[in-house]
């Protein structure tokens, strides 16, 4: 990708192990491309946690806040059934 665009990561569903799915491609997400957005790291853009995409021809920035929210709700909501 020459022009860097945002996506929303997705949260895989139906899946045993959280998996965190490009926006652009649905490639997954490894866990050493997730970064917090502040700091000297600092993306243009509202968005808290950031996601880099691993596939070669990709490469898209994914805004992981939604898919993260998503995360702690099904986490919660296991919980509460014990």
């Amino acid at each position: 990708m020459s022009i860097q665009e945002r996506y929303d990561a997705q949260l895989s569903e139906n899946g045993v192990i959280p998996t965190f799915l490009c926006g652009h491609c649905r490639s997954t997400i490894p866990k050493a491309r997730i970064f917090r957005n502040d700091g000297e790291n600092r993306q243009d853009m509202a968005c808290h946690s950031i996601g880099l995409c691993s596939a070669d021809d990709c490469g898209a920035v994914n805004c992981l806040d939604e898919a993260m929210r998503k995360l702690e709700q099904l986490e919660k909501q296991q919980q509460a059934a014990g």
